[in-house]
């Protein structure tokens, strides 16, 4: 395109915030315009975040001062309800907007208030907005005004379960899937709470939200629009003592009927064009270091026998960098294809090893 894209972000502090920036530090046609927050106002974010010294030259400001509509495109990597509450002003100008948050996932508003105990302010702007999972809703993508970024586990069970139930497919129990996830301490943000200190986390692992989490509403909704019916997933997520990385593990019951399906090459074949997901050799068991600090999600199709024959259940690993193809570049990718780029612009970073 001829001239940069103008991008804002809006919650520039957090960890988001900064994979943010820092992924966009290095977009050869971007051109970071405003960073807004309200504490830091003034303070430059090389001050906060030493690693972009030389790559960010930016203070941080005020949404007020930000001048957000002269921007092309802003991200809100910022709690939920923000994003609602300067939709119409954005859009107004131009401006399209991509929300980290979950202003914009789910369509049902009902279920939104329930889960996140606030009313959706912009239903009309929620009806045009786009799920973010470009693997699954690339067109819709393409002509958004507004995305809703997808939840970092979302990403790695819908696209971990799609190919065996999209369009209707009758190859695996849906009454019966389970996601067992994990995910590093960094997916609870940037603030200080007890749960999140080195000394509670470290040497831990736990599971929460047993009874019913945020991202599930979420989950759901997307998979029974893949199936065309209800997909009862039990779905459980765990803490682990790491900074940055999600693994799950995705179980579910062959149908008799498909007992012959060759579902490593079911998954070759439905990702063979993806330039972010890597479907792994037979047999492969995937680590999270693998994709730290990549927009690369990795799977692995894992069939254990019984009896000397394949057996009838499916394993499905999954693993991302929960900043990266799990917010953040994730994000990046959407406005890529937004902006008629190539959907790897900016974001083609090596993991990084050890």
């Amino acid at each position: 395109m001829a001239s940069k894209i103008k991008v804002g972000i809006v919650g520039g502090t957090g960890y988001t915030g900064v994979e943010l920036l820092r992924l966009l530090s290095q977009h050869a046609q971007v051109e970071l315009t405003a960073i807004t927050s309200r504490k830091e106002d003034g303070m430059p974010v090389a001050d906060m975040y030493p690693n972009l010294r030389g790559r960010v030259g930016l203070a941080f400001s005020t949404p007020e001062k930000a001048r957000l509509a002269d921007c092309d495109v802003v991200f809100f990597a910022t709690p939920h309800g923000v994003a609602m509450a300067q939709a119409k002003e954005l859009l107004a100008a131009a401006t399209r907007i991509i929300d980290l948050a979950a202003d914009f996932r789910l369509q049902d508003t009902a279920v939104f208030e329930r889960w996140y105990k606030m009313p959706h302010s912009c239903p009309d702007i929620l009806a045009e907005a786009a799920y973010g999972l470009v693997e699954l809703n690339r067109d819709a993508v393409a002509r958004a005004r507004v995305i809703g970024n997808p939840g970092c586990y979302p990403t790695t069970v819908i696209l971990g379960l799609a190919p065996l139930i999209e369009g209707g497919k009758k190859l695996v129990d849906t009454r019966t899937l389970i996601a067992d996830c994990k995910s590093g301490v960094s997916g609870a943000g940037r603030k200080a709470e007890v749960g999140s200190l080195f000394s509670e986390a470290s040497d831990n692992f736990k599971a929460y939200g047993v009874a019913g989490h945020r991202h599930s509403p979420e989950i759901l909704a997307q998979l029974e629009k893949l199936a065309g019916g209800p997909v009862p997933l039990t779905f459980v997520p765990h803490l682990v003592p790491m900074i940055r990385g999600m693994f799950s593990t995705l179980y579910a019951r062959i149908l008799p009927e498909a007992r012959d399906t060759d579902f490593q090459k079911l998954f070759e074949e439905r990702y063979a064009n993806e330039h972010f997901i890597d479907v792994m050799p037979a047999g492969s068991l995937p680590e999270t270091r693998s994709v730290r600090a990549s927009n690369t999600l990795r799977i692995a199709v894992q069939r254990p026998e019984q009896g000397g024959r394949p057996g009838d259940q499916l394993i499905i690993l999954v693993v991302q960098d929960n900043l990266v193809k799990g917010a953040a570049g994730q994000a990046v990718q959407n406005m890529n294809l937004m902006f008629g780029l190539p959907e790897s612009t900016g974001l083609d970073q090596v993991a990084i090893l050890p």
